[in-house]
């Protein structure tokens, strides 16, 4: 279980991450459909998370989103390197009635990410460009790499929660035990 604890002029955050799911998730960010999709994220993976996000939401969301990526991808790679005995790799599609994103990731040490969801405009008052924020800040500081990419749909909320599901999803495998030791011809990671 790994503690991050954030604090900058625009957000106060408080996160503790469980990759073993040991704790009761708890969201709270002020953002209901950001909170939604945590939710779907943490219940996917199978890794408890308490998030906690006091945020200058009355200037827009950007910060919290990001900061919020930031603390979890912080959180998660304390819990997780350095790594051994685990799958790495995965790929996968979730999908939502007719919304389907493929999520592939390498577990591996080097940040990247590959995003291509062609969703604009918002859910309510959330704008859809934030979700990139919030996966570009989680997988740089999770140091991962991360290829989120559409593969159809028309529903916004269907579209984005694909995402969320299909990346919860792709972390729980690429977690998964794996006896083999450090998953590298290299030897290190």
């Amino acid at each position: 279980m790994t503690q991050i604890k954030r604090e900058t002029k625009e957000t106060k955050i408080e996160i503790i991450v469980d990759i073993e799911g040991k704790i009761k998730t708890q969201i709270s960010t002020g953002i209901g459909f950001f909170d939604h999709m945590l939710e779907a994220l943490a219940k996917h993976s199978g890794i408890a998370m308490q998030v906690y996000c006091e945020g200058d939401i009355e200037v827009d969301y950007h910060h919290s989103v990001e900061d919020v990526g930031i603390a979890i991808g912080s959180a998660l790679y304390e819990e997780v390197f350095p790594i051994k005995d685990i799958e790495r790799f995965s790929n996968v599609v979730a999908i939502l009635d007719e919304a389907a994103v493929e999520v592939d990731l390498d577990i591996g040490g080097r940040p990247y990410l590959v995003y291509e969801m062609p969703v604009d405009g918002a859910i309510r008052d959330f704008d859809l460009e934030l979700v990139e924020e919030f996966f570009k800040s989680l997988v740089f500081n999770f140091k991962i790499a991360a290829h989120i990419v559409y593969k159809r749909g028309s529903n916004k909320h269907h579209i984005v929660e694909s995402a969320f599901k299909s990346f919860a999803v792709a972390l729980k495998r690429a977690l998964k035990y794996s006896n083999s030791g450090i998953p590298s011809t290299k030897g290190v990671l």
